[in-house]
């Protein structure tokens, strides 16, 4: 009777281990792109917009993944150089923010390349651009957002995000 028991517990979890794969295979994968307020500087990582905005899709019954690919200071040329290990086959969308970075490193605006490639893959492109920071809440710096303010960022992102996935 216990053998019994045993086997049709290691069923159940297999089934459960089973249909939880299948249901991630499933997620759409969104990629955030871009720099420091991408990556979330001065806030822990679900803090962040990626983390946030996912929350948010998931919560509205969508089967997501947001992935973070911000770095501290990246212009949009050095997007570009990792565009392909940071936005892997499959991804449904990109979120792109090129931040001002390039401005004050002196870097050429590779932003129309990075569309570019990203369409030539099939690949929704949702602009982040500066202005969507204005008027929402900052850290001390002026430059990066609170936690308040990347929620809020993401709210607003999550519509646009969720016609560019078709859902």
């Amino acid at each position: 009777m216990r053998a019994r028991r045993l086997g049709i517990i290691g069923c159940l979890a297999f089934l459960a281990a089973f249909s939880l794969g299948v249901g991630s295979a499933d997620a759409a994968t969104i990629v955030a792109l871009g720099a420091s307020n991408t990556y979330g500087k001065g806030v822990a990582r679900n803090q962040a917009y990626p983390a946030q905005l996912e929350a948010i899709l998931r919560a509205k019954g969508l089967s997501v993944r947001v992935v973070n690919a911000g770095i501290n200071g990246d212009t949009t040329e050095g997007m570009l150089q990792r565009l392909d290990r940071a936005v892997p086959n499959g991804t449904r969308a990109v979120i792109l923010q090129p931040g001002g970075n390039d401005r004050r490193k002196g870097s050429p605006d590779r932003t129309a390349d990075i569309q570019s490639r990203l369409s030539a893959r099939g690949i929704a492109v949702v602009m982040l651009s500066n202005g969507m920071l204005h008027g929402l809440p900052h850290q001390p710096d002026g430059v990066h957002l609170t936690p308040e303010g990347y929620h809020m960022l993401a709210e607003q992102l999550a519509s646009q995000v969720s016609g560019a996935i078709g859902r």
